[in-house]
């Protein structure tokens, strides 16, 4: 073998060892790109995903405010619609007039005599119903007008020698019973 035999057989091994590698870099190459496209892939679907989350999120968080602010409308709306009828029926309690006045006054006279024994009872009433409580407590032996009491109308009793204050007045009453009976009053004009 000569010299340039070797020669030529050491680049000839030489070029395919080269290629050899060329060919193990260009796969590994390959390899790498694979990877990192399938890398991208996986990073860019969990992007989606967190994004899709996100929107989801979002869009139940302002579901839920626009919720809670539609129904906090609705209950202002029944608090003022409430607020309106017991206004129209205090209107209409304090506007009543005649035997019918005169009947509820009585009947809540009655009510709060049972409390006292005795003279020097004081009755105080609606400025408007000075006349009506003085006829009336003609009726009630101890009993005088001592004067006007800020309400719808009804009475105030009491007496210094008993120590006792009844407050019988269309408004107590009112307020009793608008309490006692909120939830049907509610029902019927929320039905």
């Amino acid at each position: 073998m000569s010299l340039d035999t070797v020669v030529e057989d050491i680049r000839d091994e030489a070029r395919a060892r080269a290629e050899e590698i060329r060919d193990e870099g260009e796969q590994r190459a390959e390899e790498i790109v694979s990877e990192a496209e399938s890398d991208a892939e996986d990073i860019l679907e969990e992007a989606e995903r967190e994004v899709e989350r996100s929107i989801e999120q979002e869009r139940e968080q302002t579901l839920s405010s626009a919720k809670l602010e539609a129904k906090q409308a609705r209950l202002e709306a029944r608090r003022e619609l409430l607020a309106d009828v017991r206004e129209d029926v205090e209107e209409e309690v304090a506007g009543l007039e005649g035997e019918r006045r005169e009947e509820l006054t009585r009947a809540l006279l009655d009510v709060a005599a049972e409390e006292f024994d005795g003279d020097d009872v004081q009755v105080y009433g609606r400025a408007d119903d000075e006349e009506l409580l003085t006829d009336v407590l003609d009726d009630y032996e101890g009993f005088s007008y001592a004067g006007e009491y800020d309400c719808l109308g009804g009475v105030v009793v009491e007496s210094e020698g008993s120590r006792v204050r009844v407050n019988n007045t269309f408004d107590s009453v009112l307020a009793e019973v608008w309490e006692d009976n909120l939830r049907e009053i509610s029902d019927e004009l929320f039905q």
